[in-house]
């Protein structure tokens, strides 16, 4: 059950298969306003395949996805996109743009086909840039950004979007330290402010201190699926990462560090 018990976004019974192998089986899981929920497994246990498939870009083997009680399978991509925001783990420049216009392609599922951008949309769009530390990047062409800088662009497109549920595919990748806590707040804060946040994280340290519940992805069907506090162990953690996990004391809270060794 979500957090606040109204639930806007949910799957039912979900199956992710990838050439055979079967990545995620039947998982049930729902999200309400107000949560961040943090996607954690090893490389190929699925996470991306399984945002996908619940941003409905993939076809799912087996069960349901529904955003705001509607199957995402029967909407139009428009009508999704006004709910709910994928931010990729890769995003690709082909053509020039500036860092604004890049932004305000979040703003295009809430135009009309024959409207342009209002003053409010590029004010939407300039605040977004303005939150990731670009507000003085606003007239660079894209092509012209770094690694990190493209990455924090990418995350001000998708909160100029202003959807429902943001799915968030490894949103700090590319970061530096300052910016991957920077971007988790940033995130944390549109929970509080009731959307619904659903985050793949390589870094379990970034769940501990954001998230409100953990899914974790074996990568051979198996999930476990509960609050940050209650599943996320040394035990669970050493099976998820295959290495041993071992908990220190940090201030209030607990951290987890890597030990080198193989997991039994």
């Amino acid at each position: 059950m979500s957090k606040s018990g109204r639930t806007l976004f949910s799957c039912r019974n979900l199956r992710v298969d990838v050439s055979g192998r079967t990545l995620v089986d039947e998982l049930e899981l729902e999200v309400g306003h107000g949560e961040l929920l943090a996607v954690l497994g090893q490389n190929g246990s699925g996470k991306t395949l399984t945002m996908h498939t619940l941003a409905g870009l993939r076809t799912p083997s087996a069960g349901t996805v529904q955003l705001l009680g509607e199957d995402i399978a029967a909407s139009g991509r428009q009508d999704i996109a006004r709910h709910l925001a994928l931010l990729p783990q890769h995003v690709d420049d082909i053509f020039p743009a500036t860092v604004l216009d890049t932004a305000m392609i979040g703003r295009h599922p809430h135009i009309g086909r024959f409207q342009w951008e209002s003053a409010e949309d590029f004010e939407i769009g300039r605040e977004a840039l303005a939150s990731v530390d670009l507000d003085g990047l606003a007239r660079r062409d894209v092509l012209t950004l770094s690694g990190g800088e493209r990455r924090r662009l990418a995350i001000a497109q998708v909160l100029t979007q202003q959807p429902d549920v943001y799915l968030l595919d490894e949103p700090t990748n590319h970061l530096d330290p300052q910016h991957q806590l920077d971007t988790l707040r940033l995130f944390r804060e549109r929970a509080d402010a009731g959307a619904a946040v659903v985050a793949s994280l390589h870094d379990v340290n970034l769940a501990v201190r954001y998230a409100d519940r953990c899914l974790l992805l074996y990568g051979d069907g198996r999930w476990d699926l509960g609050g940050t506090d209650e599943v996320l162990d040394e035990q669970r953690l050493s099976r998820l990462y295959a290495t041993p996990m071992e908990a220190v004391n940090w201030r209030t809270t607990r951290l987890f560090i890597a030990s080198g060794d193989v997991a039994p």
